[in-house]
């Protein structure tokens, strides 16, 4: 079953765009999405990269936004959803999270188009600083 809740609340701050957060685990998802929201973006969470997918398909070109998504999820993991955005030419900057981190994972997000891994729970000011970084 789908999760996806377009956030009801405006961006505090004059910020453009918007964060997707996919996340299976639904109270990781719920407070990744109040500490972006905190941070003055606006959000849309999915529980499962195939709910992004099939909510997205129709516009995964046309708007301005980042992805931030767990890398361990079941069905298709964060990288394996990254991949098929860039093999639709459609990939938007991406912030991976994970509470596993290891050495190789973090080879494999430096070798994708991914921005950064963050470790969780994910610090407030490495957030900040990564979505800042992209400009959105």
């Amino acid at each position: 079953m789908s999760s996806r809740s377009p956030s009801q609340r405006q961006p505090r701050a004059s910020v453009s765009g918007i964060v997707w957060i996919v996340d299976d685990d639904e109270s990781s998802r719920l407070a990744l999405e109040s500490l972006v929201q905190s941070l003055g973006y606006s959000t849309e969470t999915y529980s499962l990269p195939a709910d992004y997918l099939a909510a997205r398909a129709s516009h995964l070109r046309t708007e301005n936004g980042v992805l931030l998504s767990d890398v361990r999820m079941p069905g298709m993991s964060g990288l394996e959803l990254l991949d098929r955005l860039v093999a639709l030419g459609a990939a938007p900057p991406t912030i991976f999270v994970s509470a596993f981190p290891s050495d190789a994972l973090r080879v494999q997000v430096q070798s994708s188009t991914a921005i950064t891994l963050l470790d969780k729970p994910v610090d407030a000011a490495l957030l900040k600083q990564a979505l800042g970084n992209v400009g959105i």
